[in-house]
């Protein structure tokens, strides 16, 4: 997909085009290709934080224009930047640094109220939702017989058409039908009385298979992290276990330490 032009022009990038421009001229020995000098040069703006999360980059005509380089030489640095995860395409408004989502992980909040109150959108791509019986580990877990049944949702959770995480979650379907479930799980069990309050993660850091790559549109093997999380209403008894694999190049999760 060509990259829109940024109606602002160079004015608009005098520093960071400057910049590109001096890092360029010391790469001028190398032998690797023009366009991972140029994508090295734009990584170390957005990792130094001269580009910082929401900026836009220049146009790649106005990068062109600055360098010197073809437009299909920084098509290629620009999308290989794009495929790390480190700058999102907003089809007619140009290319911009993607901003690093910090979690907290003493909030209990699902993805929908969350993306709502940081003011950005999100959306859904629903890949199941299905009535069945439990497994095992889902009995022990929820706290079910063999004959209970669960409602299966999985999504992928994106915001600002960006995908951010591929959620699994399993709920018993005692506590809310499937027909009830629309964009938001923890809005459907309110309005069955049935809101968590309290839940146990176990995140683990992991890489992307092939599955995972496809749904979240990163290279295989890049940094996810898997979380597992179980919740509990008041009463003490089990409501939710969703497994979730996020993107580890958008989400920092943050933990407050106190001394005891």
């Amino acid at each position: 997909m060509s990259i829109a032009e940024h109606e602002t022009g160079d004015a608009a990038h005098p520093d960071v085009l400057a910049t590109i421009v001096k890092q360029l001229a010391g790469y001028e020995a190398s032998s690797s290709h023009l366009y991972h000098q140029l994508a090295k040069t734009l990584r170390a703006l957005i990792e130094t934080g001269a580009l910082r999360g929401n900026d836009a980059l220049p146009s790649e005509r106005d990068i062109a224009k600055a360098t010197g380089l073809s437009r299909i030489t920084v098509r290629n640095a620009i999308d290989d930047l794009h495929r790390e995860g480190l700058i999102s395409k907003r089809r007619g408004a140009g290319t911009y640094v993607s901003p690093q989502i910090d979690q907290p992980l003493s909030l209990l909040m699902g993805f929908t109220a969350d993306m709502k109150r940081r003011g950005a959108s999100s959306a859904s791509i629903v890949l199941e939702k299905t009535v069945s019986l439990p497994d095992a580990d889902e009995m022990l877990k929820l706290g079910l017989s063999p004959s209970d049944h669960v409602v299966r949702l999985s999504r992928v959770r994106t915001s600002d058409g960006e995908p951010l995480a591929v959620e699994n979650a399993v709920v018993p379907m005692s506590a809310v039908s499937p027909d009830a479930i629309g964009e938001s799980l923890y809005e459907a069990l309110k309005g069955t009385g049935n809101s968590p309050v309290r839940a146990l993660q176990r995140l683990r850091a992991a890489v992307a298979d092939a599955r995972e790559a496809e749904l979240l549109d990163v290279k295989v093997g890049s940094p996810i992290l898997h979380i597992e999380r179980r919740s509990f209403l008041a009463n003490g008894r089990p409501i939710e276990v969703t497994k979730s694999s996020y993107r580890g190049d958008r989400y920092d999760f943050i933990a407050e330490l106190k001394i005891e």
